[in-house]
């Protein structure tokens, strides 16, 4: 049996891929992300058409993590880049200035949205500023689902601007991402609307603060917005005093930091812990079983409503 082409039929095929390849090209569209929320939101909005690679390695914790020579190699070759912003990812503004690569995009998460201050988000008295002076600010925004809409958006313009031939596809990709997000926020509305208490008493670092401010609760952490703190012993007997007073019914601890802080304060308080997740990052677990950051919030939702009877 004779497989080979004739002349005309290799010509048609020549012609094929002369048709073919841009397109092909167009869907390897390199993305760089941070952190798991915002590796979401570019898969959820670049679909096929991108290739999304997260810099944070499966249960990092993403305030002591530091780039390898190999990811500063992983940055020259990207199309888009995104972060959050100098205080969370404070090693990015010195990567950059050693990047020679004009086609990449950067997205900055942080840029023209309102910011919680260190010292707004933390309900105790804590540093909030730099060495140099400068006031601190809480960078975990992607808590605040209507500044995560926000992010998609920026995400949908830079994805369009580095691949036109796809923007049709990434504005209806954003546009159901952004009623998932927004479900997600009324039913955090509804629900936490009918809680008996608003304290949300957290056995780690003062990470909730957005979230707290959306939904008219108050954070009360054991130490600031930064994860390398340790609390005093007498902001310890604060906080269990506190959980005391509030008859809570879970003390929080996040899911990438040690609970031993969060189960002294549970045993002393006479109550149980329960994990909230800041969404960050993954263990390698939750990769393997394609746990959404969506997923994340919603048991968040669940835990928060038990902790806070709401009925």
């Amino acid at each position: 049996m004779n497989f080979l082409a004739t002349p005309k039929q290799l010509l048609y095929f020549l012609v094929f891929l002369f048709m073919v390849l841009p397109e092909a090209v167009a869907e390897q569209c390199s993305v760089l992300t941070t952190i798991f929320p915002l590796t979401e939101f570019a898969q959820a909005v670049g679909g096929d058409r991108v290739k999304v690679t997260q810099l944070l390695p499966p249960g990092a914790e993403v305030h002591t993590w530091e780039p390898k020579p190999s990811d500063v190699v992983k940055l020259s070759r990207a199309d888009v880049f995104l972060y959050i912003g100098a205080e969370m990812e404070p090693w990015v503004s010195g990567i950059l200035k050693t990047i020679e690569n004009p086609r990449l995009i950067i997205i900055e998460s942080i840029q023209g949205l309102p910011l919680l201050r260190a010292d707004e988000t933390e309900s105790h008295d804590s540093y909030h500023k730099h060495e140099s002076g400068q006031v601190r600010y809480d960078p975990h925004i992607w808590l605040n689902f209507d500044y995560d809409q926000k992010i998609v958006d920026k995400i949908t313009a830079a994805l369009s601007k580095r691949d036109p031939e796809g923007i049709s596809l990434y504005q209806r990709n954003a546009e159901a991402y952004k009623v998932k997000l927004r479900d997600l926020d009324q039913r955090y509305r509804k629900e936490l609307g009918r809680c008996d208490s608003k304290e949300i008493i957290l056995g780690s670092h003062a990470a909730f603060g957005y979230l707290a401010n959306q939904y008219g609760l108050i954070q009360i952490p054991l130490y600031g917005i930064s994860p390398n703190a340790e609390p005093t012993p007498k902001k310890m007997a604060e906080v269990i005093t506190l959980a005391r007073h509030y008859q809570t019914k879970a003390i929080y601890y996040e899911e990438l930091v040690s609970d031993k802080l969060a189960k002294t304060i549970a045993q002393e308080a006479g109550t149980k812990t329960l994990a909230l997740s800041t969404g960050e990052n993954l263990t390698k677990k939750q990769i393997e079983a394609k746990v959404s950051f969506l997923a994340l919030m919603e048991q968040n939702l669940e835990n928060l409503k038990y902790g806070l009877v709401c009925n």
